[in-house]
Parts: structure tokens; C-alpha cells; sequence
């Protein structure tokens, strides 16, 4: 590496101003007793004060620091910090009618406060504000924001008398100087010193702001006593006698500990130091001793003279001084010297010339002088030396800023309006300001544009300029050309406005030193610019060829002869540079852009030079490079100078929790802005150096001078070297776009679908990115990088290695700035193995632009390919493109486990199975695929996955599992069929099997699940739908229906109609509805016809068990009331059902069916009822003849039909009509017999005609059933109807009879015995069903005589009753007739046997 050089040229760099004009907070306040001066009576001034501590890297002010700047009665005061964006930071404050005078702002630390002291042409104030170190402890700054000093300004009560004095008119302020000095004293009273009208000095002094106290004014005269011993060794000209030539010029304070040693620069060109405390005067000196003088200079006024002073602890006090002259200026710098008895002399330290013609200011540091002047172009010259060091009086460069150019050239295949928008807006071109300003001018101030965004404003120019433009088109049509011509004319106009008000913002109006860390800051009308060493090879390039002539060559390298060959080199590239035009400046920036080669674009800029060579440029280049003895090595080396190239990735930050202090430094958006504009600076210098290199070496290539390049065998070096500053080039290109592309605002939800991707790329935590919100306008993408990524790898570079010796030391700008640089590049240099940028741009959402990088990356830069393509990949994703990025995705494959990126993506994470490099990548693209939704892409690239995992059968289960996976999303039930049969691994094929099945049944494609050929699987397919079938709901899932349909298919009828005899079962169990009792009916039919089909011997099945015995798959154990499991029943009685069992079953569906559809009432418990409780639930509901008919199927007693009916019947003779309208609904679902039409029938009579019928039509044994009617009738007490008991007495009159004994009905029992008795002697032997009465011829007869014994016994004991005894005694004589008649026939029978 080259030797630094000792002093090295300046760049000046801006802070981005992009966003909107910071919001000011306005504070104004009218003094009483003050008369309004004129606003313009004093010219615009600045000035900066740093804290202390600015440079400790423990502070709370660490790196703060505030700016003003004064216009008229107005002063604006901004804290600026490089750490933290501080808020609330800005206040302008407004003195009515009080102009500031220049530099009229001084601010002073003490331990709690900062305190500001104004001077006006009227007043003097004295501000008190909280100081940083008590607002914050350094060690809790870790947030990215903070407040700022001047957060709490709007307390401050500005009336307060103890804040602000009004100048006394006597001695009064002299109206012909502008100097002012303040200061605080030990004790706390704020010190104004001010050119007093007499000429001298006077001192106003407030009391300290927490003590009483009056206002005293001092002026500063020396005695009597020091007058007379001054006159001995001065002449009696210059005694302090008060008179006009000693008014001050220019006025200094140099604090001490109890007294203030105040240095006033008079008009008499003599330097005066007073002691405040003493009110004398220490010292005089003529300064014209020290500066070639005529006599017309010791004549005139010193007007244009200034003072500076520098304390160093270790060199004392040094005092700078500005002697103005016509047409030249010099500088001459004192040291203080302390004799004896207090007195003080100069010690003259050095004399420097300027010839510049207007000094704006200059600083002094103790071995440093800074000088800002404006030349006779008006433009801005800043200009250092080192006045200890530098002996020949040469000052070193600062190269500023320049001015936009003043014409944009658009070319007639360019579009005018797009041409002057992106030259406008390019970053660091015009600021917010000066734009929102030129726009309300050139609008006419139509309407207010205040407080824009930089889109926003892009908006609002556009219209402007258009509506403008539109407006001024009076023609109805005009050619191409003039509509072209017309719009560069406005845009042209609106652009000179904002070059106009550009201009009036970036007039510089001081220069801010910072002593502890040695930042130099230009202070601007409109901004804030900070000055930076320049590197070497740009500090070659920038600078004028007189100072490169001079430049000391064995300060550059320490081969002597190597520093001039470089100089020469050097020498040849300005040569070139000078000499390129646009057009040919063009021709390389397109070559850049459209990724042709650099090469070919030198060549012909090359040859577009020899042809325009008008100048003899060539020989003048040609004679330079002979004076290079070794052109080869030295381009070698400038390449070497510039390449940034390193063999291994930077080392990864560190966590810089570790030093809390260190999280924010150099984190506010003015920092980010400042290093990023360096870079953006050094790429464009860097580009224009490479660009001209190229066309150097096609040059020499063309030459072909032996001489020169000495001999033949270095044609091929020089190949080389050509094609070593080829991508030199194109990566300053790149660089230097990134600095000048803006980041895109991106919306919550995309950053949030964003984080989600990152996280399936396990590379959410890498960068640790979050939307940043604080920063003042748009960002470019590098500044996003260096805010989000960059700048934590730097910092922890500089600060945490273990051999870094800048942790202890104070914070030093200058060389820290340039360390920063210095590492950023490598970060963002394209052929690195680092991978952070686009990494960062990535985690941004800045997809386009991450786009546009790698296009201009992708055809030169052979590293980090594979990361490349990943990205693009994932744009393309974004954008929509999903078979792009596959593409993409595929071609980054081929780099896994070669480069860093990759091999972050792929690392396992804990517990994954770990696979070769390349399947963990297919992996996780095909997370990330399925994560955006693109399964037709999955499933391409794990395909191709498989091909690469031929030996690894985990892998392929897993592929296989994803490839069936998304082959079922998309409905390919074949393609996830075959997917399915193609996995190795056992358990994940029932998986799929399982899901193959669900999500089939759930879509309804049942043909396609039941015609797979399911080949070794048929008993898992079977299995899988059986224990669905018999976990889910019934009636939401069909999966019976579909086995039995595999079943069918298969012609496997048994089990077809088992799975249907099943359902059907648990359907009348589960699902007690109307529904659920059809689809029951349907169940028991398909069972029966699948019995059907099969030869005879075959058609039976096993009985199922009920629900509770089905062992499902995953379910959880049944517990008993104390929480044990519940042992499971190993065995059970198998039962078989035949094709007459299950016709049976059918019955008693359907006619649960007729039982529902009658009364849906019943639905909750006929839908698993036994035929007994069926029959009772459909004698309840009136349907006799469909419970006659389930009896006689199962073969059950028709004694409860014919006791419901006869309760029915009672029920109906006794209700009402109600229940008489109610009947005729149950008696319609009932067959009965011809209506009898003579008479008008009731539902009553029905029912009974009902009754009546069912007794014929189905007799029983032993006349059950009249029996059991008659019983019913009598338990209620209903009288029996005849038609009753005229049929009971032709089946059993005896059983009739002990029914009314058992009833009590004595009367009836009479009749019955009476009648039974004459139809046995003959009478009426027909309606008792006797076929042959008593006599001797016929059989035998009989009466039941137990029952007559127990009527007669029953008569007998209620004698009480006389009816009882008539019937008793009737009955008695009845019995008597009958007995003799027996005995007759008995006889006569007995006769006739014999």
C-alpha cells in the first residue's frame, strides 16, 4: 500500500436533503423599549459551536453539535447529531425589529446548562437550556431518535428582565463595526463585549441567572498610571487615549479561570488584549510589522481585518489574524507569550499569503488554518494548511461542490420531460428547498408547496411545467419538432429557477472547526456540507495541474521514480479527461449501461480523440508517456490503488450490545448521508480515472512503441492489465448507480409477506432489517444498506477487534470518515464473496432495484453467481414471474456449497434431517415456492430434486410426499396417485393414502377414489375409509356410501352389503331424524340386493358390532367413573345374519319410516326401537294396521294393538269434538271396510266398526283378544256394546261371565246366565255358538257352574238390596227348571244307551 501523504487535498460533502424543509419551530419576541432598525442593516452570518465532550465516545454529546444562522432580526439554531436523529431539533427565533449582529450567537457549556447568548443592534439575551448530559446518560442511548437541546425552547420566558438588556445610549454601539464577543465568567454572569461609539470597548454584565443582581456596563480605558508606562516604550499616537482608530474590527475571548482575556483587532490595524478583571490594557501590537506595508495601507481604515484565537492545553493560546489588503490578504499566526511582572507578548509563528480577494471566514486550530473565500466568479474557494509543517506556503485543495451545470443537453431521441425530471431529482443535485421554491416561483405562487415528499414533488413539478406548457399551445396541431422544442423550452425555464434558488441555498457563509475531533463543517444559507480527506489516487486526479507539478513526488511512494511515473500517468489521464466531449463521455456510460464491453467504447472514444485532435492533445500525451519509464507497473499500481478487492469474506458483525456506546454511532440520517455521498463521490471520481486508464492502455496497445512499452513481451501484460480495469470500471459503475437509485417506499403488508418468506429462509435474524421511518426523505439504496447492515459490520470492525486502539482514543473525524469509507467499499464491491448488499436489498423489498443490480452485475462479475440467480429468483416471485424464477432457482443449484450466501441459506436447522447441499437447497426453495403458492412450480423442482436424490430414500419419500401434496391441490388426482405409489417410505404412503381419501371424499370425486387400482393398498384404502366412516357425522360424510361403491366395483357384494347393513344400523342409532331414518330404508334395500347377488350359501354377513367396540385409530382410551382405563372386550359372540333377517330389518325400517312420516314427534326414539317398542309407538299413534303387520312379521302378540285401539275407542266416547276432528286423521292411515251410508257415521262409531273388524279378522286362541278389549272396556267402566257382547258370547259366554263377576256387574251376570241357560235348553242356541242344545239325542252340554256358585253366593250375601233378591230368586228358579231338565234328558239318554 502506499505511503499516505503527509497533507492531502479536501472533498466536500453533503448531507442529503431530500425530504421536506426540516419543521422550524418559530419563537418570536419584541423587547420593550426598543425602536425598529432595518432588517437588512447587517449581512447574513453563521457560526457552529461543538460541545466539550463531542468527541468522547462515552458522552451523551458525543458527536453533537449546533449550527445558526442569522438573517435580519431572525436566527435560526439547529442541533445537529451523526449518532441519533434528533427531534424537535431546529428553532428560529425571531427579535422584532432587532437585527442580529454577524456572528452575533455565542454559546457556553456549564455543568447543567447550555446557554446561548445573543447580541442585536439593540439587545443583548441570555437563553438557558437543559444540557444533553442531564437529558440522557450516555449509556441508555440506544434508541435510534432522541430530543434534542432545543426541545424545551417554547418555556423559556423571553420577558423575563434577567434574560435580555436593552443597549444603553450611552456609550451606545458603533454604527460603523459589527464586532461582538460573549462570554459566561466563573461565577455565572453573562458577559457582552461591544465596539462602543466612542471608539473602545464597553462590557455589559448580567447578573447569574439564579443570583439578584443589577446590569452593569464597564468600559474599558486604561489608566492614567499604565498610560504613562506605556508611553515609555510606545509612541504617544497609539495610547489607548479612546479615539475612533481604535474602534474594534474584530473581537475574542479567551476565558480563564477568574478573569477573560478580551483581544480586540482595531481599525488601526494594532491588536489590543484587555484583562476584564483589571480592566486594563495588557498589550498592544502593530500588526503592520508583520506584512509588507505602504503608506496608503497604514493610512486607510483596517475594515476588513479578522481575528481568530486556538487554545491548545499543551501549546497555549494562538491568535490568527486576517490582515486585509486591496487585491491580496495574509494570515499571521501568534503565539501569546507570558514574561514577568504580567506582561504578554507575540510570538510570531508564521506569515501565510492569499491571494484571493474575498475571505468569507477561517478557522484556526493549533496547527491548522481553514479559509473560505469568494473568488471574482463568485464562487466558493475553501482552502487548509498546515502553517507548523508546510514551509513553502502551499495551501492544500478543497475541492466543493459544483453547481449543477447551467444547460441539461436533451437529445432529440430523448424525451424532455423525463430528461430534466431525473437530472432535477438525481440525488445530491438540487435540494427539497430549492425545488419547492423555483416551483412556487414558476407557478406564480398559485398555491403553497410546503412540506412535500420527494414523489410528491416530482408530482407537483410535472404539472407545473405541464399545465404551463399546455396552457401557452394555442395551435390545434404542430409537427413533432416544435412540440419537442417547446418543452425543453419550459422545462429549461423551470430548471433555471431551481439552478437560481440552488445557487442562493448553497452560498456559504462560514466555516464550523470542531477542535476535539477535527471536523471541519461549511455552513451554507440553505444547508450543511462537511469537508473529507481525499484518498490518494482521487486527490491525484482532482487536483490543477500546477499544484500536481509541484506536488512533493516522494511523498506519494517511497520509490521516487515510481511516485513520478504515477504523477506522469496521472498527467496523461487529466490529459484525456480534459479532452473527452459529452458525446463521447456518453458513448461509455451507455456501453456501462446496455453491458457492452468497456473496451470496445475506449476504442472508439479513442479514435473519435485522434479525429477531433485539433490541439495536438496526442503529442502532448505522447511526450508525457515517454517521460514514464514504466508505464506498465505504474498503471499497475494506480489499478492496485483502486481495486478494493479482498480474498475472504469481512468478518460478520459482531453484537454491538456488547458496547452499548457504540449501537448508534454514526447511525442519524446526516451520517448515513455524508458516508454514502463519499462513496457515491469516489465512484464517480474512480469511474472517470478507469474510463480514461481504458483509453490510455488502447492507446499504448496502438502505439506499439517498443520503446515505450518495452518490447513485444509485454504486449500481453498490457492485455492483462486492460482487462483487470475493465470490471474496475463497471464496478465504480455500479457503485456509483447504487448512490444514486432511491430505495421504494414499501407497504406494511408487503414487508410483512416479506419477513414470512425470510423466515421459511431461516434469514430473517441475518440482517436484523426493519423498516426505517426516521429518516428525513427517500433513501438511496446504499444509504439504506450502510443505515440498515452496513454500518453496525463497520463499527464493529473498527471498535471490537482486539488489536483496535480507537476505542481509547477521542473520536477522530477526519480518520475515522476515511475508515468508514475505506470499509464500506469492500461491502459494497461486487466481486467480494460478501453477499450483504443485495442481501440487505432483499430484506428491503427493493425487488426492482436488487433486479436492475444483478443485470448489471450478471455478464462481468463472475462471483457469487449462484446468490445471484437466487435473488433474481425471488424477485421474479414478486413480481409474478414464478416460471422465471425457477428457471433461476435452478441455475443457482449448481453453486450450493460454494459460495457464503448458499451456505447460510442451506445451514439445518435442529433436528433436520441433514441431506447433501444441494437437496437442502431444493428444500428450502420448494418451502419458499409453497410458502407464495405456486405448486405447479414445487412440484417441476422437486422432480428435478429427485433426479439428485437417487440414493437417499428419505429424501425421495419426503420429494414424493411434496410432489403428491401439490399434485392433490391442483386437482391431479391420477398424477398424486401415482406420487403416492411411488414413495418408499411405508408410513408416509398411508399418509398421503389417508389424505388422498379425505380430500377426494371432501371435492366429491368418489369415481376416481374408487377406480385406482389401489395395488397392494386395497386393505389400507378399505381401512382408512372404515375408521373415517365410523368417526365423523353421519350425514355430512358419505364414506359408507363409498366403500360400498368400492365394494361394487370390485364385486365384493358381501362386504358391500355388510359396510351398507352397518350404516343403516348406526344410521337409526346417530341420526333420529326423518332423513336419517329414509336413508336407513335405502341402506337395509342395498344390503338386502348385494345378499341377493351371491349364490344362496353365501348370502349372509356378520352381524356389526355396535359403535362403542370399534377400536379408531387414534382414539383416546375410555375411562370408568374413578379415571382407570376401561379394559377393552377381547372377544364377542359372533352373530350371523342371513337374507330373512336383514328382509326383516327392512320391515322394521319402513315402517319406522310410516311411523316418522306420520307423527315426527316419534323421530327421537323409533329410529333404533325393537320391533315390541315399535309396535307400541305406532299403537299410540293410531297406525293399527302397520303395527298388525310388524307383528305377524316378527311374530308378536296382537294384544297390545287390540287393547290400544280399545283405549282409543274409550278415549273418543268420552272427549269431545276436539278429539272426535283429531281421530279421523289416525283412522284414515287405517283400512276399513265399506262404510255403512244409511245413517251418518261419527268417529266414534268408526273406531268401534275398527275394532269390531280386527276381532273377525283376526281370531286368537281362546278369544285373547275379545278378552283382553272387554277387560279394557270394563277396567274404564264402559258398558260393553251389544255387537261386543253378542260375538264374546258366541266364543266363550262362560269367560264373559266371570269377567262381569270380576267387574261386579251382578245384574248383567243374571241376564247372561239366564239367556246362556235357555240357549242350552234350546232357546237362542245360536248366539251363543252352541251347535245342539240340551237333549237326549244330542252331546253333552255344560254350564259353568263355578261362575253360577259364585254369582248366586255374591246375590245371596247382599240380601239388603231387594233387587238382588229378585235376581237372586229368579236365578235360583232358573237354575231349579234347568236341573230337572237335565235330569229328564239325562234320563232319557241313559234310557236309550241301554
Amino acid at each position: 500500500m502506499a505511503a499516505a501523504l503527509a497533507e492531502r487535498s479536501c472533498l466536500e460533502l453533503n448531507a442529503a436533503a431530500r425530504g421536506p424543509p426540516r419543521r422550524i419551530r418559530e419563537v418570536a419576541f419584541s423587547p420593550p423599549g426598543t425602536a425598529p432598525l432595518p432588517a437588512g442593516r447587517y449581512g447574513d452570518s453563521a457560526g457552529g459551536f461543538c460541545y466539550q465532550e463531542s468527541a468522547q465516545l462515552t458522552a451523551a454529546t458525543r458527536n453533537r453539535f449546533v449550527r445558526w444562522t442569522t438573517s435580519g432580526d431572525t436566527v435560526e439554531l439547529v442541533e445537529e447529531s451523526l449518532d441519533v436523529n434528533l427531534l424537535n431539533n431546529a428553532v428560529r427565533l425571531r427579535i422584532q425589529g432587532c437585527p442580529f449582529l454577524p456572528g452575533g450567537v455565542h454559546l457556553c457549556e456549564v455543568q447543567s446548562h447550555l446557554v446561548v447568548l445573543l447580541i442585536t443592534g439593540q439587545t443583548v439575551h441570555r437563553l438557558l437550556l437543559p444540557h444533553p448530559a442531564r437529558m440522557y446518560r450516555s449509556e441508555l442511548i440506544t434508541e435510534s431518535q432522541m430530543q434534542s437541546v432545543f426541545t424545551d425552547i417554547g418555556k423559556i420566558n423571553f420577558r423575563d428582565p434577567s434574560s435580555y438588556y436593552v443597549i444603553p445610549s450611552v456609550p451606545g454601539l458603533a454604527s460603523n463595526s459589527v464586532a461582538s464577543a460573549a462570554w459566561l465568567s466563573s461565577e455565572g454572569e453573562a458577559l457582552f463585549a461591544l465596539p462602543s461609539a466612542l471608539g473602545g470597548i464597553f462590557v455589559l454584565k448580567l447578573p447569574p441567572h439564579d443570583a439578584p443582581g443589577t446590569v452593569s456596563v464597564v468600559e474599558l480605558k486604561q489608566s492614567s498610571v499604565m498610560q504613562r508606562f506605556l508611553t515609555g516604550w510606545m509612541p504617544t499616537a497609539i495610547r489607548g487615549d479612546c479615539g475612533p482608530s481604535d474602534l474594534p474590527i474584530s473581537l475574542s475571548v479567551h476565558c480563564l479561570d477568574h478573569d477573560a482575556f478580551l483581544f480586540a483587532l482595531c481599525q488601526d490595524h494594532k491588536l489590543r488584549m484587555w484583562s476584564y478583571k483589571d480592566q486594563m490594557c495588557l498589550m498592544v501590537a502593530d500588526l503592520l510589522e508583520f506584512m509588507p506595508v505602504s503608506r496608503d495601507l497604514r493610512l486607510a481604515a483596517g475594515t476588513g481585518h479578522r481575528l481568530r484565537l486556538a487554545f491548545s492545553q499543551s501549546l497555549g493560546l494562538y491568535l490568527g489574524v486576517y490582515m486585509h489588503a486591496p487585491k491580496r490578504g495574509q494570515f499571521c499566526v501568534f503565539q501569546l507569550v507570558s514574561t514577568e511582572s504580567n506582561r504578554y507578548s507575540l510570538d510570531h509563528i508564521s506569515s501565510l499569503f492569499s491571494s484571493q480577494e474575498t475571505l468569507i471566514d477561517f478557522a484556526l486550530t493549533s496547527a491548522e488554518i481553514w479559509a473560505l473565500w469568494h473568488n471574482e466568479e463568485n464562487q466558493t474557494v475553501v482552502k487548509y494548511i498546515n502553517f507548523e509543517q508546510n514551509v513553502a506556503g502551499q495551501w492544500n485543495q478543497v475541492f466543493v461542490q459544483p453547481l449543477p451545470e447551467e444547460e441539461v443537453t436533451v437529445r432529440h431521441d430523448q424525451d424532455p420531460r423525463e430528461t430534466y425530471l431525473e437530472y432535477i431529482f438525481m440525488p445530491g443535485r438540487f435540494t427539497n428547498a430549492a425545488i419547492q421554491k423555483a416551483l412556487q416561483i414558476f407557478s406564480q405562487g398559485a398555491e403553497s408547496h410546503m412540506d412535500l415528499t420527494w414523489d410528491e414533488l416530482k408530482k407537483e413539478v410535472t404539472l407545473a411545467v405541464e399545465s404551463e406548457f399546455q396552457g401557452s399551445v394555442t395551435e390545434y396541431e404542430c409537427s413533432p419538432e416544435e412540440f419537442w422544442q417547446l418543452q425543453v423550452e419550459f422545462w429549461s425555464k423551470f430548471y433555471a429557477c431551481c439552478l437560481q434558488y440552488q445557487e442562493a441555498l448553497s452560498r456559504p457563509l462560514a466555516l464550523h472547526l470542531n477542535p476535539h475531533s477535527s471536523m471541519v463543517c461549511l455552513l451554507k444559507k440553505g444547508s450543511l456540507s462537511f469537508l473529507v480527506p481525499c484518498s490518494l489516487v482521487d486527490h491525484l486526479y482532482l487536483l490543477s495541474n500546477e499544484h500536481l507539478l509541484t506536488e512533493d513526488d516522494a511523498a506519494i511512494f517511497d520509490d521516487l521514480e515510481m511516485s513520478r511515473d504515477v504523477v506522469c500517468l496521472v498527467q496523461c489521464l487529466r490529459l484525456i479527461g480534459e479532452s473527452i466531449s459529452m458525446e463521447m463521455a456518453f458513448i461509455m456510460e451507455m456501453a456501462c449501461s446496455r453491458l457492452q464491453p468497456p473496451e470496445k467504447a475506449a476504442e472508439q472514444i479513442l479514435e473519435d480523440l485522434i479525429a477531433n485532435d485539433t490541439e495536438n492533445m496526442m503529442e502532448d500525451i505522447h511526450s508525457k508517456l515517454q517521460e514514464i519509464r514504466n508505464p506498465i507497473h505504474a498503471i499497475g499500481v494506480l489499478i492496485r490503488e483502486m481495486d478494493y478487492e479482498t480474498d475472504a469474506d469481512m468478518e460478520r458483525a459482531h453484537h454491538l450490545n456488547m458496547r452499548m456506546n457504540l449501537t448508534q454511532l454514526y447511525g442519524s440520517g446526516t451520517a448515513v448521508s455524508v458516508v454514502c455521498w463519499g462513496v457515491c463521490k469516489i465512484a464517480t471520481i474512480r469511474f472517470l480515472i478507469c474510463r480514461d486508464l481504458l483509453i490510455l492502455q488502447q492507446l499504448l496497445l496502438r502505439l506499439g512503441d517498443p520503446t515505450v512499452l518495452g518490447g513485444g513481451q509485454l504486449f500481453q501484460s498490457q492485455q492483462d492489465l486492460l482487462h483487470r480495469t475493465s470490471p474496475l470500471l463497471l464496478s465504480y459503475y455500479l457503485i456509483r448507480w447504487a448512490s444514486q437509485c432511491l430505495a421504494s417506499d414499501v407497504p406494511v403488508d408487503t414487508l410483512e409477506s416479506n419477513l414470512q418468506h425470510l423466515s421459511v429462509l431461516e434469514l430473517a435474524d441475518t440482517t436484523a432489517l426493519t423498516p426505517h421511518k426516521l429518516v428525513s426523505g427517500p433513501q438511496t439504496i446504499v444509504e439504506l444498506f450502510f443505515q440498515e447492515v452496513a454500518r453496525k459490520h463497520i463499527i464493529s470492525r473498527l471498535f471490537l477487534q482486539p488489536n483496535t486502539s480507537l476505542a481509547e482514543t477521542s473520536l477522530n473525524w477526519p480518520h475515522l470518515i476515511t475508515a468508514i469509507v475505506s470499509d464500506f467499499l469492500p461491502l459494497l464491491w461486487p466481486s467480494n464473496p460478501g453477499f450483504l448488499f443485495p442481501e440487505c436489498l432483499m430484506g428491503s423489498c427493493q425487488y426492482t432495484q436488487l433486479q436492475e443490480y444483478i443485470r448489471l452485475l450478471q455478464p462481468w462479475c463472475h462471483v457469487n453467481m449462484g446468490s445471484c440467480c437466487f435473488m433474481m429468483g425471488r424477485c421474479y416471485l414478486v413480481m409474478g414471474e414464478g416460471h422465471k424464477a425457477l428457471d433461476s432457482f435452478c441455475q443457482a443449484a449448481s453453486e450450493v456449497g460454494r459460495e457464503e450466501f448458499l451456505d447460510r441459506l442451506i445451514q439445518p436447522e435442529e433436528g433436520e434431517m441433514v441431506s447433501t447441499p444441494r437437496l437442502q437447497y431444493y428444500n428450502k426453495v420448494l418451502r419458499l415456492l409453497d410458502m407464495v403458492g405456486l405448486p405447479e412450480l414445487v412440484i417441476q423442482l422437486a422432480t428435478l430434486a429427485i433426479m439428485e436424490s437417487a440414493d437417499d430414500w428419505r429424501s425421495q419419500a419426503t420429494l414424493r410426499t411434496c410432489i403428491f401434496k401439490h399434485h392433490l391441490d391442483l386437482g391431479h388426482n391420477s398424477e398424486a396417485y401415482v406420487a403416492l405409489t411411488q414413495n418408499p417410505d411405508p408410513s408416509r404412503q398411508l399418509d398421503c393414502l389417508r389424505q388422498l381419501v379425505v380430500v377426494l371424499c371432501e371435492r366429491s370425486q368418489l369415481q376416481d377414489l374408487v377406480e385406482f387400482p389401489y395395488v397392494n393398498l386395497h386393505n389400507e384404502v378399505v381401512g382408512i375409509i372404515e375408521s373415517h366412516a365410523r368417526a365423523v357425522d353421519l350425514m355430512t360424510h358419505n364414506y359408507y356410501e363409498l366403500l360400498y361403491a368400492f365394494h361394487i366395483y370390485r364385486h365384493n357384494y358381501r362386504k358391500a352389503g355388510t359396510v351398507m347393513f352397518e350404516y343403516g344400523m348406526r344410521l337409526g342409532r346417530e341420526v333420529r331424524t326423518l332423513r336419517g331414518l329414509q336413508k336407513q330404508g335405502n341402506c337395509f334395500l342395498a344390503a338386502i340386493n348385494c345378499l341377493r347377488l351371491i349364490r344362496p350359501e353365501y348370502a349372509w354377513i356378520v352381524q356389526p358390532a355396535s359403535g362403542a367396540v370399534y377400536e379408531r385409530p387414534g382414539a383416546s382410551p375410555k375411562r370408568s367413573h374413578d379415571g382407570e382405563c376401561t379394559a377393552v372386550p377381547t372377544t364377542r359372540q359372533i352373530e350371523i345374519l342371513e337374507l330373512e333377517d336383514l328382509e326383516r330389518e327392512c320391515v322394521l325400517a319402513r315402517i319406522r319410516l310410516t311411523l316418522v312420516q306420520h307423527d315426527l314427534s316419534t323421530a327421537a326414539v323409533a329410529g333404533n326401537s325393537t320391533p315390541e317398542e315399535t309396535v307400541a309407538l305406532l299403537v299410540r299413534a293410531g297406525l293399527f294396521d302397520t303395527a298388525i303387520t310388524l307383528c305377524q312379521t316378527f311374530k308378536l302378540p296382537l294384544t297390545p294393538i287390540f287393547e290400544g285401539l280399545t283405549f282409543k275407542c274409550i278415549k273418543l266416547q268420552l272427549g269431545g269434538e276436539a278429539a272426535q276432528a283429531e281421530a279421523w286423521d289416525w283412522l284414515a292411515a287405517n283400512q276399513l271396510s265399506a262404510l255403512v251410508t244409511t245413517k251418518e257415521s261419527s268417529a266414534t262409531d268408526e273406531a268401534w266398526r275398527l275394532l269390531s273388524s280386527y276381532l273377525e279378522r283376526y281370531p286368537s286362541q281362546n278369544s285373547l283378544y275379545h278378552r283382553c278389549v272387554i277387560n279394557k272396556l270394563l277396567a274404564h267402566g264402559i258398558p260393553l256394546p251389544n255387537w261386543l257382547i253378542n260375538s264374546y258370547k258366541k266364543v266363550d259366554a262362560a269367560e264373559l261371565l266371570r269377567l262381569y263377576l270380576n267387574y261386579d256387574l251382578l245384574e248383567e251376570a243374571v241376564e247372561l246366565v239366564l239367556e246362556y241357560v235357555d240357549a242350552v235348553l234350546g232357546k237362542g242356541h245360536q248366539y251363543f255358538g252352541i251347535e245342539f242344545p240340551l237333549s237326549a239325542t244330542a252331546p253333552m252340554v255344560w254350564l259353568p257352574y263355578t261362575a253360577i256358585d259364585q254369582l248366586l253366593q255374591a246375590l245371596q250375601e247382599s240380601t239388603t238390596n231387594h233387587h238382588n233378591v229378585m235376581l237372586y230368586q229368579k236365578l235360583h228358579d232358573k237354575m231349579e227348571d234347568y236341573q230337572q231338565k237335565v235330569s229328564v234328558a239325562t234320563r232319557d239318554r241313559l234310557y236309550r244307551r241301554n
